[in-house]
């Protein structure tokens, strides 16, 4: 999936309010979410894996879908109710990636 597509699919996920600039932050803060699970050792690596291209739309879409309320842990208002797992990204989302490992020499 090209950069072009993730937009496009992260528009469609979230409305399309905001700008190209914003989404594009939120897919790249997304991806970076992802490298450094999958490559927690691994410093050079800057592109995501293909594997987890919708991935970074979804999370990009979840920390977009929750500005305003970081961190939030409960919240209740005309029977509407949020709380959140953790201020970060979901560790359920990214259960999904599996680390690399190499070794040490």
């Amino acid at each position: 999936m090209t950069e072009e597509e993730k937009l496009i699919a992260l528009k469609a996920m979230v409305g399309g309010s905001d700008s190209d600039e914003v989404l594009s932050t939120y897919l790249k803060l997304a991806g970076r979410k992802i490298i450094n699970r999958a490559y927690p050792y691994d410093s050079s690596v800057t592109e995501v894996p293909a594997q987890y291209d919708t991935l970074q739309c979804e999370i990009a879409a979840y920390m977009l879908n929750k500005r305003g309320a970081e961190g939030q842990t409960s919240h209740s208002e005309n029977g509407i109710s949020r709380s959140y797992e953790n201020a970060d990204v979901p560790s359920s989302m990214l259960k999904v990636v599996t680390p690399h490992v190499g070794v040490i020499k």
